[in-house]
Order: C-alpha cells, then structure tokens, then sequence
C-alpha cells in the first residue's frame, strides 16, 4: 500500500512552527536561501531538537523524508527573478 507523505503544514506542525500557507512561505523566504554546503539539518535557525527530528528523517528514510527534502529544495533555492533582471 502506498503511504501520502505528511503535508508541509504536518511538517511545520512537527517542527512547532507556525503552519499555516502565509507562515510556511514567510519562513522559507527569511531563512533561505541557504548556501549548498549547509545541510537542512545543520542550519543555524533549527533548535536542537528540530534539527535532530531532520536529520533523522534523512537517516531513517522515515516517512518525513519527502516533506524534508521539499523543504531542503526550497530553502536552498536561488531566487530566479534577480538572475534574470541581471542578464535583461
């Protein structure tokens, strides 16, 4: 049987972050992007239990880890709209 992976608002839920559309938004654009050579886990805004349950869920392959890794993607993602300022 074939498991939905958790919301990203369980995620934040989890996480004791503030879950709902505008929080969840508001949170990724202040705290990324992160640079590639930091780890979700390792990130400096994550108490020592949030970043344990992250890196945990990359550990165990638990059912989190689709959820994390869209979290792990959209914080470490370069805003596009600068790039193409840029080159115009």
């Amino acid at each position: 049987m074939e498991r939905t992976p958790p919301s990203m608002q369980a995620l934040f839920d989890q996480l004791g972050l503030p879950s709902d559309a505008d929080s969840i938004r508001r949170f990724i654009a202040e705290h990324g992007p992160l640079p590639n050579t930091v780890r979700l886990h390792e990130a400096p805004f994550w108490n020592e239990v949030q970043a344990k349950f992250l890196r945990d869920a990359f550990l165990d392959d638990a059912d989190w880890i689709e959820t994390v890794d869209t979290l792990n993607a959209q914080l470490h993602e370069q805003p596009s709209s600068g790039l193409q300022r840029r080159r115009a």
